[in-house]
């Protein structure tokens, strides 16, 4: 048995594609201690590990920010710097949270800034989790404005990136990268990506370091209350914007509305944290905060979503057509590659209207060009391996590591 150290941004889109890890790992013996915020405490003990909070009052991961699809390069570079500003208070909690225990490897979000620097203070070996596919040069092609280069070189970010970095490197003995960016594209010794190589656009990026595992399906045993009954023999359309940049526009929620009130299909809509008493909400629409998705995928004809990561490798997966209204980080990228695949339409949130929307949703529904290239990616997802080879592979580094326990 290895003693193992997960950490991770408190973000479900990081979190969630690493239970199956935890779960995968445990049931192999390993005990794995997970440091995260209380949100996430339930999950991550269900799924077999042993929970750890980053401190309230110290750590600035645990504060709840703002986030908006339309954020500046100022916003974005202030949040950098603030995190960056706080690197060592943030090392040192973490340090102090395992202070009392020896762990074998550790296990990070690749977008979890200090996943790597905790490894190599702790002079154990890594693995990153990769739940973003858009490499730094697509998500830049994807948001020019936020390359202003004078706004880069002037912004306090670089003089605080530069102290910061000499501070670790004087007291932990550890290398900062050249380029900041690279600090939330932490790649480890062995990198688990939850796709296929044939869905990625970039492969060069993506080197042997690297093992596809497909989607993260992971039975979650969630106990949530719904009405399955009421989508039995129903069309049923699914709609799922995600939990972070759901609430950017609500303009988008009232054409959901007025393209299928009154229809004969039942509308399942998950609306997390989304104040909708504006709308008259219609009556064939169930409309839930949090809605277990992978037991309604199992009675849905037809999608539209996000185009986050979880959510498009769920659709895939389950060969379910779908339209995508990507609205920030790497959803275009999602949305643009499963468009260029032929697998899905991809919409422009900002024209979007009920005609346009309607006529989309037919064409995946009707076209059956659609499901023929869902079918082609969601085959070579079902080749990777899932969680039996990313536990495979972590199995192969812990042995040409030297790591006999």
């Amino acid at each position: 048995m290895s003693n193992v150290l997960f950490l991770n941004m408190p973000a479900y889109g990081h979190v969630n594609p690493t239970l199956g890890i935890v779960d995968g790992l445990v049931k192999q013996g390993e005990s794995v201690t997970y440091l995260c915020t209380d949100e996430f405490k339930n999950e991550i003990e269900k799924a077999g590990a042993n929970f750890k909070s980053y401190s309230k009052e110290k750590n600035p991961l645990t504060r709840k920010r703002k986030i908006t699809s339309e954020m500046s390069i100022d916003n974005l570079l202030d949040n950098m710097s603030e995190i960056i500003k706080s690197s060592d208070v943030i090392i040192k909690d973490i340090l102090d949270k395992i202070k009392d225990l020896k762990f074998d490897y550790v296990v990070y979000g690749a977008m979890f800034p200090f996943g790597k620097i905790i490894a190599e203070i702790l002079k154990i070996p890594s693995v990153a989790s990769f739940a973003v596919f858009a490499t730094p040069k697509e998500l830049i092609e994807q948001r020019k404005e936020l390359m202003d280069i004078n706004a880069l070189k002037n912004h306090p970010v670089n003089g605080i990136y530069k102290k910061v970095s000499e501070q670790l490197k004087r007291e932990y003995d550890v290398e900062l990268p050249n380029n900041m960016y690279d600090l939330f594209f932490n790649k480890g010794d062995i990198n688990i990506a939850y796709t296929s190589k044939y869905f990625v656009s970039h492969t060069e990026y993506y080197d042997d370091s690297f093992k596809f595992i497909g989607p993260p399906i992971y039975d979650r045993k969630e106990n949530i209350d719904f009405p399955f009954e009421k989508l039995e023999g129903k069309k049923v359309i699914y709609i799922s914007l995600g939990t972070v940049f759901n609430n950017t526009d609500s303009n988008i929620y009232d054409v959901f509305f007025k393209t299928f009130a009154n229809t004969d299909a039942i509308v399942v809509m998950a609306a997390y944290n989304i104040d909708l008493s504006q709308f008259d909400i219609p009556d064939n629409f169930i409309v839930r905060n949090y809605v277990p998705q992978s037991k309604i995928l199992k009675y849905t004809d037809v999608a539209i979503t996000h185009a986050g990561m979880n959510s498009t490798s769920d659709l895939i997966y389950n060969n379910v057509p779908f339209v995508a209204i990507p609205i920030s980080a790497d959803q275009p990228y999602m949305a643009g590659r499963a468009a260029e695949l032929g697998a899905a339409i991809s919409l422009d949130k900002d024209k979007l209207t009920p005609e346009i929307l309607k006529s989309s949703v037919k064409k995946v529904l009707s076209d059956p060009k659609y499901i023929e290239n869902i079918k082609k990616i969601s085959d070579s997802f079902k080749q990777t391996g899932g969680y039996k080879k990313a536990v495979e592979e972590i199995f192969k580094l812990k042995k040409e590591s030297g790591i006999s326990a």
